[in-house]
């Protein structure tokens, strides 16, 4: 289809897939093949071994790359093969510049997998973009960030930031997890690249595992693909049908999360027990005016600290009964979660209090419930708490 005929709505349901030509099948079907008959040594019909191409894969990487307005797209399979497959691009004495609140795995794979391979990270506060540029380096080959931050919720000027690596000729790497392409478009605002967990919104059933690169450098996306094929974290058929049955529901998912996540947000921000709430919808957020700017909407992730104690702080996200305590974010269903002890667990606790990552700090996906439910259900815990 024309991507530029249609809103992301409806490419969401539609783009690189078509009725299977054979059969009529409105579904991509599944192609669970590992390799594929060849008319010749050499001479196949585009497909020859499942870890280089598969049909379905094709189409996954065509829909993400229309929804997120690339030229390419490559899927993994899991966030961090993609991570992995944006560090294969750097070689020994490089320089990385990254936020100092990344996701965990992210600072895992960054300081206990390629420091080994003398690769230098700095770690700076993303939202300041004067101390984005005084971290560059003449070795500095990457810029990577998120936004909004997992789990605080910082906002960062992508425009702004993906202008300093272009100064510095370094690529510019935008992890659009939390924001999805129905709400932020990174490539529109300048960066080179796009990199999703398809486990998180894009699946948005929490039932399957995935990444994916998204560019229009058709020289970034050749060495992607060669990657994908040489080290082999390809995501299988089945893996790439779920994540295309969860990008047909993207748009209406997102608006019901979003709604959700900013009722709560406000409920909280007004609870005398609560001492801080981090959601980018609030207008006293820190980063709102950059977010209203380059974002549709605020998401649905949010975190906050009780005015209590670390115990006490367990003691919530234990308690809840329609939040279920869980790592992962993006499902239907609301997850809570304590950052410290679980997804940020690999990051020394110094540097996470440093970042204001605090042991006590609850972090919260909101799901497509109803929101008063949700309400009650960290009411009650809350109240549990601090009795």
């Amino acid at each position: 289809m024309n991507d530029d005929q249609f809103q992301i709505e409806t490419r969401s349901i539609h783009a690189g897939q078509e009725p299977d030509e054979e059969t009529g099948a409105l579904m991509t079907p599944i192609f669970a093949n590992s390799t594929y008959e060849q008319d010749a040594p050499g001479d196949h019909r585009g497909y020859e071994y499942s870890r280089t191409g598969n049909p379905t894969r094709t189409d996954l990487e065509e829909n993400l790359a229309s929804l997120e307005g690339a030229d390419y797209g490559r899927c993994f399979a899991s966030g961090m093969g993609s991570i992995n497959t944006v560090c294969n691009l750097l070689e020994s004495g490089d320089h990385v510049v990254t936020g100092n609140d990344v996701y965990g795995g992210t600072h895992r794979i960054f300081t206990q997998v390629y420091d080994q391979y003398e690769i230098e990270f700095t770690f700076v506060d993303m939202t300041d973009l004067e101390a984005i540029e005084a971290a560059f380096q003449d070795n500095t080959e990457l810029l990577w960030l998120e936004t909004p931050t997992n789990p605080l919720m910082s906002v960062v000027d992508i425009e702004g930031a993906a202008a300093i690596a272009d100064e510095h000729d370094a690529i510019s790497v935008i992890d659009n997890t939390f924001a999805t392409p129905y709400l932020q478009r990174p490539l529109e605002l300048g960066a080179d690249v796009v990199s999703h967990s398809l486990t998180k919104y894009l699946g948005g059933h929490s039932d399957v595992v995935g990444g994916a690169l998204l560019t229009n450098d058709p020289e970034l996306d050749e060495r992607f693909g060669f990657y994908q094929n040489a080290v082999g974290a390809t995501p299988g058929p089945f893996d790439c049908f779920l994540v295309l049955r969860g990008t047909k529901t993207l748009p209406v998912r997102m608006d019901r999360h979003c709604d959700n996540a900013r009722a709560i947000a406000e409920w909280l921000d007004g609870h005398s027990d609560v001492d801080h709430v981090y959601y980018p919808g609030l207008e006293d957020h820190p980063g709102h005016d950059i977010a209203a700017r380059q974002m549709d909407d605020f998401g649905g992730m949010l975190s906050f600290e009780l005015d209590g104690t670390l115990e006490q702080a367990s003691t919530v996200v234990e308690e809840t009964e329609v939040f279920t305590l869980a790592e992962s974010l993006g499902g239907v269903e609301s997850l809570i979660e304590q950052p410290a002890p679980m997804t940020h667990a690999a990051i020394p606790r110094e540097e996470r209090l440093e970042a204001g990552l605090t042991d006590s700090l609850i972090r919260v996906s909101v799901g497509i419930e109803h929101v008063d439910d949700l309400v009650s259900d960290l009411d009650q815990a809350i109240q549990t708490a601090l009795e």
